[in-house]
């Protein structure tokens, strides 16, 4: 089985923002059209014109109605969800992969895939508690997504280019790219003025992707004054009860 490298003190990851998230799949359809012609590429479709398509995306995003929540006045809302690889600090697919093709970089904490040493066993895929994994059966390879790593570290483009592509081509930005091992970066203040959780972290495989809960939202007839429904201060109000009734979903 492969082994982890020591943690890193530098963590490139995402922050996600799901309260300006409008599921507009920008990020989806960047991220492919990058990846298709970079290190990860092809990502292969099979009968994208067919009765029953399917294919390679390294970004996917799942919208979910939500109810309206009584005890902190939370009126019913559709919430988009974006999910990709979260580059786990300790990541279950690193250490299952039995030819050391899954693997976590020292330098940064990027998790990629050797698709010279994959075998397409896909034990990654079944550890991967965020089913981040994808299977080519074209390739007979495992695919993740790389944080555009010919991007990020790439001298020929502008310095303002250097990110990866589904944060290039959000249109709320509400995506953001950064450090997140280094306390002032600037998605390591996002994360802490915004109370950013980590995905599941009770599974103790240490995501460095950060979620940003939605804010309050007007509760509509019942606030003829305009005002916002405010934080109660219970759990149900809290960050992980937002993506807590998402992920029981």
């Amino acid at each position: 089985m492969t082994g982890l490298p020591p943690p890193s003190k530098k963590k490139m990851g995402l922050v996600i923002d799901l309260d300006t998230c409008v599921g507009c799949h920008a990020c989806a359809t960047s991220c492919k059209e990058w990846n298709a012609g970079g290190i990860a590429g092809p990502l292969t479709d099979e009968q994208p014109y067919g009765k029953d398509p399917s294919g390679v995306w390294f970004n996917r995003v799942h919208s979910y109605e939500l109810e309206a929540d009584a005890a902190t006045a939370q009126p019913a809302q559709t919430l988009h969800f974006p999910r990709s690889c979260l580059h786990c600090e300790t990541p279950a697919c690193v250490t299952v992969c039995p030819t050391g093709a899954s693997y976590k970089r020292a330098e940064d904490g990027i998790v990629l895939v050797d698709e010279d040493k994959c075998i397409g066993c896909k034990l990654c895929s079944w550890a991967c508690p965020y089913g981040a994994r994808e299977y080519s059966p074209v390739e007979g390879v495992m695919k993740k997504c790389t944080l555009c790593v010919d991007r990020i570290y790439n001298e020929n483009l502008d310095e303002s280019e250097r990110q990866p592509a589904c944060v290039q081509a959000c249109p709320t930005r509400a995506r953001h790219f950064g450090d997140l091992g280094d306390p002032d970066s600037d998605v390591s203040k996002l994360v802490a003025e915004r109370g950013g959780v980590a995905l599941m972290p009770e599974l103790g495989y240490a995501p460095i992707n950060r979620y940003l809960p939605p804010r309050p939202r007007r509760a509509g007839d019942d606030d003829d004054d305009g005002s916002v429904a405010q934080d109660t201060g219970t759990e149900a109000a809290s960050p992980l009860h937002w993506l807590g009734r998402l992920l029981k979903r």
